[in-house]
C-alpha cells in the first residue's frame, strides 16, 4: 500500500523530447501557460505551473506529451495477488468513452459492459455517481447555509461559512490553478471533496466494515477517471480521511483514501492485457455491489453544467420545499464557455423571495479567469459558480481516448514524413 508519507506528485504529464516538433499546439491548449520553448524547438512543461489537466496530451498532433504515471501493471498485480480487495470507483464520463478503445461508436453508453469487464477482472465496484450524489448534498447544503445567512439574513448555525460566490471543488486541475494563481479565492471554494475522494474514504470506512467485511488497510482503491489530474489529486497527502477515522476509533493506520488512478485509456489497456473484450464480455448490472447504486443527478456530473444543475435542484428543494419543475434546466446546459442563470424561489421558512444567480464556466484561461477577477474585485453578481477546466467538462478530460489511429492522428503518416 502507498503510505501517507508518500510525496505529492510534482508532475503527471511530460513532453517526450524525441517526439516533440516544437509546433506550439500544446501551448495553444494549455490553460496555465505551463509550457516553455520557442516555435520549432523542443518544448518542456513547467511542473510548478502545470495543473495536470492533460489537454496538451490529447491535442498534440505528434503524441509528444505523455503520461508520467502508469499504474496498470501494479493494479493487475493487486488483482491477481488475492491479498487485498481491489475496488474501482468509476466516473460517469468513462462509460461513454471507453467503448471507443474497442472500436465502438463514439459516445456509446456501455455501463453494463464496463461493469461486466470490471467484474471479470476482479474489481469490486463503487460507482463514483454514488459519491457524486453525496457531493451534491454536501455542496448543496453548504450553499443553502450561505444563502440563508447572507441573503435571507438568518443567523448561521455553522462555526464558519465561506463567502459568496461559492465555487465548485470537484475539478482537481481547477483547484490547483486557484491555489497557485488566486489563493485569495480559496475561502470561496466549496469545502466538499471531489466524488473520487469521497469514494475513497467511503470505501475504507463503511465499505470495509459493512460491505466487504475486511480491514481498511486491505482495500486497494482505484479511481477510474477521464482525467489525468486525478492522478495528482489522489497523491495529495491531506486525503487520508479513512485512516484518520479509524485512528480515532483505536485502529491506527497509514494509507491514503485512493491508492491509484487509471485513466480511461489506462483501463482499456488493462482490459486488453487481461484479454477482456468490451464487445463480447457478459454484461453485469452491479447487483452484487451495493455501492453501485446512484441517481441521475450524479450521472450528469461529467458534463459542464451538471454539477450546477444537480446542486441547484437540491438547493431549490430544501429552500422552497418544492421540486424545481423545469426539466431539463436548459440555461446551464450546452457548450457555451460561460453560461448564467437566475432562479427565483421563496424561502419556505421566512417567506422571503430570493433570486439565486449562478454561472457555469469551462476553459480556465478564456472563461474562468474573468469570473475570478470579478470575485477578487468584490463585483461578482453570482451566488454559485461551477468551474471545470476541460472543454465540455470531464467528457473531454486528458485521460479520455485520443484517436482510434493511435496516440496521435499523425501516427500512420510518420513513415513518409521527411523528418523521420
Amino acid at each position: 500500500m502507498r503510505g501517507l508519507q508518500a510525496k505529492e506528485r510534482s508532475q503527471v504529464v511530460e513532453i517526450n523530447s524525441k517526439v516533440c516538433k516544437g509546433c506550439d499546439s500544446c501551448k495553444t491548449f494549455c490553460p496555465a501557460d505551463a509550457i516553455a520553448g520557442k516555435y520549432g524547438a523542443v518544448h518542456k512543461i513547467d511542473a510548478e505551473k502545470c495543473i495536470n489537466c492533460g489537454q496538451c496530451l490529447v491535442n498534440c498532433p505528434f503524441g509528444a506529451p505523455q503520461d508520467v504515471v502508469d499504474p496498470v501493471d501494479t493494479v493487475i498485480e493487486k488483482l491477481k495477488s488475492g491479498e487485498c480487495t481491489v475496488v474501482a470507483t468509476v466516473a460517469p464520463a468513462v462509460r461513454v468513452a471507453i467503448g471507443e478503445e474497442f472500436g465502438m461508436t463514439t459516445g456509446s453508453l456501455v455501463t453494463e459492459k464496463l461493469y461486466g469487464a470490471l467484474n471479470k477482472a476482479g474489481f469490486k465496484i463503487l460507482d463514483t455517481n454514488l459519491t457524486a450524489d453525496q457531493t451534491i448534498m454536501e455542496e448543496g447544503m453548504e450553499l443553502i447555509a450561505k444563502i440563508r445567512h447572507y441573503v435571507v439574513e438568518e443567523p448561521a448555525q455553522e462555526d464558519h461559512l465561506g463567502p459568496l460566490p461559492q465555487y465548485t471543488s470537484c475539478c482537481p486541475a481547477w483547484i490547483k490553478f486557484a491555489e497557485a494563481n488566486y489563493p485569495q479565492i480559496i475561502p470561496h471554494l466549496s469545502s466538499a471533496k471531489s466524488p473520487m475522494m469521497m469514494a475513497g474514504s467511503l470505501a475504507k470506512t463503511y465499505g470495509a466494515k459493512e460491505v466487504w467485511k475486511t480491514g481498511p488497510e486491505s482495500i486497494y482503491m482505484v479511481g477510474i477517471m477521464p482525467c489525468t489530474a486525478k492522478k495528482f489529486e489522489a497523491s495529495r497527502p491531506e486525503f487520508s480521511s479513512a485512516a484518520d477515522y479509524w485512528t480515532k476509533h483505536g485502529q491506527p493506520g497509514n494509507y491514503p483514501d485512493v491508492d491509484t488512478v487509471l485513466t480511461t485509456r489506462d483501463l482499456a489497456r488493462l482490459f486488453k492485457i487481461l484479454r477482456i473484450d468490451l464487445n463480447t464480455v457478459e454484461e453485469y448490472d452491479g447487483h452484487n455491489d451495493p455501492l453501485s447504486a446512484y441517481s441521475g443527478a450524479g450521472t450528469i456530473f461529467g458534463n459542464t453544467g451538471g454539477v450546477m444543475e444537480a446542486a441547484l435542484r437540491t438547493a431549490y428543494f430544501v429552500i422552497t420545499g418544492k421540486e424545481l419543475d423545469i426539466l431539463p434546466f436548459e440555461p446551464v446546459r450546452g457548450l457555451k464557455g460561460v453560461k448564467e442563470a437566475s432562479v427565483k424561489m421563496t424561502d419556505s421558512k421566512t417567506g422571503k423571495e430570493i433570486i439565486l444567480k449562478v454561472a457555469v464556466a469551462h476553459g480556465i484561461k478564456e472563461n474562468v479567469v474573468p469570473l475570478i477577477e470579478q470575485t477578487v474585485d468584490g463585483k461578482s453578481p453570482y451566488h454559485f459558480i461551477e468551474v471545470m477546466n476541460c472543454p465540455g467538462g470531464c467528457v473531454n478530460g486528458g485521460g479520455q481516448p485520443i484517436n482510434p489511429m493511435g496516440t496521435s492522428w499523425i501516427d500512420k503518416y510518420k513513415a513518409i514524413l521527411p523528418w523521420n
